[in-house]
This record gives C-alpha cells, sequence and structure tokens, in this order.
C-alpha cells in the first residue's frame, strides 16, 4: 500500500508537470524550435530533474506531433469526401457511373441529393475549421483520452459514479515514463530494475521527502518480473543498454504495470528470390479469421489449409491481443512448414465508411470499416521480422473470384472441403511466387470457321505470363480428317453442289432445251 501510494503521488505531480508543457508547447505551435525545448526543459529541471524534464518534453513533443499527423489525416479524409460528394450531386439523378469517363453514379432520389447537399455544406465547414487550425499550427488534444473525457457526461450508461470516474481521470494522466541511456548502470537512472527485479525510481526535487534509499530515490518493496521477452530484456541491462521504462495503474484490476520497450536492430531484408526459394504460406485476410495454405516453388498446395480464428468485438485492447495472438500462430505455422515468406494481400479500405462508394449497404460498410488491414499488416511486418519470415504483398484484385473458379472444386473432396477463402489463399500465393492463377487458358477468339467455344486447355507448368490462347496444330480443321490428307481436306466447300464450286474446278450450268 505505501508503495502504491508513492507511485501515485510521484505520478500525479509529474503529470500537472506535463499537463503544463503541452499547454505551453501547444501555444507556441509553428514558432516552436530548438531554443524554445531547451527553455521548457531548463524551467522543467528546477522543479524535478534534468532527466525527468528530459522525458517530459519529449513525451509532449511526440504527444503534439501526433495530434499534427491525426490534422494532416483529417484534411485528406474531409477533402475526399468533399470531391466524392461533389461529383454525385454534378450528375443526373439515377444516372449509371462510367468508370471509363471516370464519372461517378448520380443519387437515387431528390430527396437523397438535397441531404447530400447540406451534408457537403457540412464537410465544407468543417475543412474550413481544420485549414485554419493547421495553418496556425493550432493542436486539439486531451491528456487522459477524449473517449474518458466524455464518458464524464454518460456515467450512468458506463454504469459509474462519479468517484470510479476521477480515479480512472487521474491514472491516466500520470506520468511515470523514463528514456534508456546506454551506458547507465541497468541502462536507465531514472527508473532503475536490477537483474533481480528490484524497481527503484529518482524522485523529483519536490518530493525529495518520500526517499527511503539514497541518493534521493524510492526503492519499492515488489520485485519485478518480465515474463515476456525476459530473457532479451535481462540481456540488455546486464550490459548496461538503453531500457525505456512505463508505470501505469490499472484502476479496474486495482495493479500496478511495468512496461520496458528498447530498440532493435533491424532484420537485414532478404532478396525476394530467397524469400520466395522455399515455397511460401499464403494467407487470405478475413473479418474473423486467417485462412492459410502452404504452396511449393511450382504453386501446388500442400498439406491441408489452416485457419486462425480471432475476435475483433470490445475494446481496442481487445482487438489488439486477438490480433497478436493470430499472427503469432500464423508465424509458428510458416516456420513449422519450413517456408520463410509469408503472401498477403495489399489490401486497404481507407474509405470503406464512405457512403459515396458502398452506397447504403451499411452491413458491409460496417465490415471493412473494423477490417485492420493496416494494422494486421504493420504487425505482421513487426513480428515476421522478429521471426526471421519474409513479407510478400501482391495485388488484391480478382483472387477471391479466380482463386474460387479455378482451384475450389478442384481441390474438394468427400475428406476435405475447401471454402472459398481456402481458394483464395492459392491465388494469393501463386501470384506471389509468379505463376499464373487460371489452371487453364482461355478459347481461341471466334472466326468464320471456328463459331462454338472450344473447351480450354490445359495450361503448361512452365507458363510463367499471361495466359494465351491454346497452340495451333497444323492439319486440317475437322476432326473426322487426319492431318496429313491435304491442306484443303477440311473445307465444307468442297462438295459438287449447286450453287458452289469444288476444289480447284469450274463448273457452268447447261441451257436447257426449249421443247422436246
Amino acid at each position: 500500500m505505501v508503495d502504491a501510494a508513492v507511485l501515485a503521488e510521484v505520478g500525479m505531480f509529474l503529470g500537472s508537470l506535463a499537463a503544463g508543457d503541452l499547454a505551453v508547447r501547444s501555444r507556441q505551435g509553428l514558432e516552436h524550435d530548438a531554443t524554445a525545448w531547451a527553455v521548457r526543459k531548463r524551467e522543467l529541471t528546477g522543479v524535478c530533474s534534468a532527466r525527468w524534464a528530459g522525458s517530459i518534453t519529449k513525451a509532449t513533443h511526440d504527444q503534439w506531433a501526433l495530434a499534427r499527423r491525426g490534422q494532416a489525416a483529417e484534411l485528406a479524409w474531409l477533402r475526399g469526401q468533399i470531391a466524392a460528394v461533389e461529383a454525385r450531386l454534378a450528375r443526373a439523378l439515377g444516372a449509371k457511373a462510367d468508370k471509363r469517363a471516370g464519372l461517378a453514379r448520380g443519387y437515387d432520389s431528390r430527396a437523397e441529393w438535397h441531404a447530400k447537399s447540406r451534408r457537403l455544406h457540412a464537410l465544407q465547414s468543417r475543412l474550413a475549421r481544420v485549414e485554419a487550425d493547421w495553418a496556425a499550427g493550432r493542436v486539439r488534444v486531451v491528456r487522459g483520452g477524449k473517449k474518458l473525457a466524455h464518458l464524464r457526461h454518460h456515467l450512468d450508461a458506463a454504469g459509474l459514479d462519479e468517484q470510479a470516474w476521477r480515479e480512472r481521470w487521474r491514472a491516466a494522466r500520470m506520468f511515470l515514463t523514463a528514456d534508456g541511456e546506454s551506458g547507465k548502470r541497468f541502462g536507465n537512472e531514472t527508473i532503475r530494475v536490477t537483474d533481480t527485479g528490484q524497481l527503484s525510481l529518482k524522485l523529483p526535487a519536490a518530493l525529495a521527502r518520500l526517499a527511503n534509499a539514497p541518493h534521493g530515490r524510492y526503492q519499492l518493496d515488489t520485485a519485478v518480473a518480465f515474463q515476456h521477452r525476459g530473457t532479451e530484456w535481462l540481456d540488455r541491462i546486464t550490459n548496461n543498454r538503453a531500457v525505456a521504462y512505463r508505470i501505469h495503474h490499472d484502476v479496474v484490476r486495482d495493479r500496478w504495470y511495468v512496461t520496458a520497450s528498447w530498440q532493435r536492430t533491424p532484420a537485414p531484408v532478404l532478396p525476394l528470390s530467397a524469400a520466395l526459394a522455399r515455397g511460401v504460406v499464403a494467407v487470405d485476410m478475413n473479418d474473423d479469421h486467417l485462412a492459410a495454405w502452404r504452396l511449393d516453388i511450382h504453386g501446388n498446395p500442400v498439406g491441408e489449409p489452416r485457419r486462425f480464428c480471432y475476435d475483433l468485438s470490445g475494446s481496442a485492447a481487445h482487438r489488439d491481443a486477438q490480433i497478436r495472438h493470430a499472427l503469432t500462430r500464423l508465424l509458428h505455422h510458416t516456420r513449422h512448414t519450413g517456408a520463410v515468406a509469408v503472401a498477403v494481400e495489399d489490401l486497404a479500405f481507407s474509405d470503406g465508411t464512405s457512403r459515396e462508394k458502398h452506397g447504403r449497404n451499411k452491413r458491409f460498410r460496417r465490415l471493412i470499416s473494423r477490417f485492420p488491414t493496416a494494422k494486421l499488416k504493420a504487425r505482421l511486418a513487426a513480428m515476421a521480422a522478429e521471426q526471421g519470415v519474409a513479407v510478400v504483398a501482391v495485388d488484391p484484385a480478382y483472387t477471391s473470384r479466380w482463386g474460387a473458379q479455378h482451384w475450389q472444386q478442384p481441390l474438394t473432396s468427400s475428406t476435405r472441403k475447401v471454402s472459398r477463402h481456402d481458394a483464395a489463399c492459392i491465388a494469393i500465393g501463386r501470384r506471389a511466387l509468379g505463376h499464373p492463377i487460371r489452371r487453364r487458358t482461355a478459347p481461341p477468339p471466334h472466326d468464320q470457321s471456328d463459331r462454338a467455344g472450344h473447351r480450354t486447355v490445359q495450361a503448361r507448368w512452365e507458363a510463367q505470363g499471361r495466359e494465351g490462347s491454346r497452340p495451333r496444330i497444323p492439319g486440317p480443321r475437322t476432326r473426322g480428317v487426319p492431318p496429313d490428307s491435304g491442306a484443303k481436306a477440311g473445307d465444307q466447300r468442297a462438295q459438287h453442289r449447286s450453287g458452289h464450286t469444288a476444289e480447284q474446278q469450274t463448273w457452268q450450268q447447261d441451257s436447257l432445251p426449249l421443247s422436246l
């Protein structure tokens, strides 16, 4: 209890300093420079310490930069929405879309057109406000989180009272974060964790009365243990390499947690030919699972398809954990099969919630808006680098359609049922390996002597490029005549019929007698 009280007091004191520094940084806007940063740090050093001041100013700058990037993303989104609405308003009611001419479809009714015109004015007003903030360098940041701040006005719906909300609010606004420094003892002088798990922190000058260890430090009675990557962490602090720590309080569980982080050496990038030398594990990303199938270097599926499920409902932390668990199982399966590459689709649903693109299909828009494409690819790239697995992104065009058309039925048997997602994995993997997706080539074009479309022929294994027409077989075009029966043996016009000429012959009607 004493350790928790001390951590809470130190966190709230440093949190107040961080809030004041964020206000100063926000007022400076675009005029902020290195000199202003040094002045802010010097003022904070007098009330805490140089290292705490450095951590606070760096965290403040990162928070301001994050809000600035959020403004840029909002500007791009607003301009895209305005352009889409204007393009549809300019079209006649019920007009069809013309992709070749670049024309959007018109709205279905006059009422929808009127509602969209009002929405256009609202978006333009919002864009003007954001552009003014962007030009002035003004950002809008809530320390503790905007979601928690809005929850203050809906306590009954959240099932909280004011006291419980204030405890969460104080915990979210605490500041107990310290960056590491290589060469210092155990990699961090501000928050130090020894190899035995003993945690101590440097107290600010105003709270030196709470010290129970030399040099103005407070040492906790509870030991710290890192279950995940504990060996790597121990190796770093043994060699006095930089490790950053963050201490935070979970009010719901009434527990304190310590998070350690550090920068790792970037993994070398494998050449594409070396990454695909052992085949590839193709992955089809879906709303509730990852479908995976191993393909050899010739593009043939090996083994059985696998499925790694996750649940995207609930909080953001729950969704993030579900994605991590699914990707961990996927990478373990990849290493188990012997492959060193994972092929995924280069999907991007940046405007997934837009009615201007997907219409009134709310279910589909809700599906793709919550689909974590960017987060999943970023997580996969980071986690695959740790495992020494390469990630190959391919064009997602027609992978599901062609996979179901050419691979789903041939691979389905009485003992194995292949889904559409499993077949899409094969299309993704073959595209990553450079093989054509289609199992059969296209039929030859129609001409005057070949009306009915022939059955498509099997594509050869060495066909790496686009699928072409079947090879021309020399000889006649009829099936009943052998190839060596003459160049025109299949000419159906070469018959002694009235009105038709025989092969290389002339024919003339004899004159008829007028009387017998």
